[in-house]
């Protein structure tokens, strides 16, 4: 399978040790599949990702053709970053509890009691405990 090229033959989509990238960018096709699955405009996603207009249109172009694979290797992806933000929340669980209960720093008590509960107020909207 050919990755996609330009009229000068220079490939747009390439493999490297991130995976599916766009070319002369740090931009892998799932950092576009997130968008993609959000059901984000290809014009947003240009913007958001500061592609040109043939890198986005490439990009798509080749998630399209190579659907399959691409959403297999995209599903590795989620998977791997979810262990990771598990293994991290892990890690730093006692850290992020002991944080969590130093005072505020003096001088600020008044714009922490507006946070917390600015914090309270979103956590009930959403159910989640503050």
């Amino acid at each position: 399978m050919d990755m996609t090229e330009t009229l000068n033959q220079q490939p747009i989509i390439t493999r490297t040790e991130r995976g599916l990238t766009i070319a002369g960018t740090r931009i892998t096709i799932y950092d576009v599949m997130d968008y993609v699955a959000a059901k984000y405009p290809p014009q947003f996603i240009q913007g958001l990702l500061h592609l040109t207009e043939t890198q986005i249109n490439e990009a798509l172009k080749y998630i399209q053709v190579n659907r399959v694979e691409v959403e297999s290797e995209y599903q590795l992806v989620l998977k791997e970053a979810e262990e990771l933000k598990n293994f991290y929340a892990e890690q730093n669980r006692e850290l992020i509890a002991k944080i969590s209960k130093m005072p505020p720093p003096s001088g600020r008590e008044a714009v922490w009691q507006k946070l917390r509960q600015k914090k309270a107020e979103i956590g009930a909207k959403a159910n989640i405990p503050a």
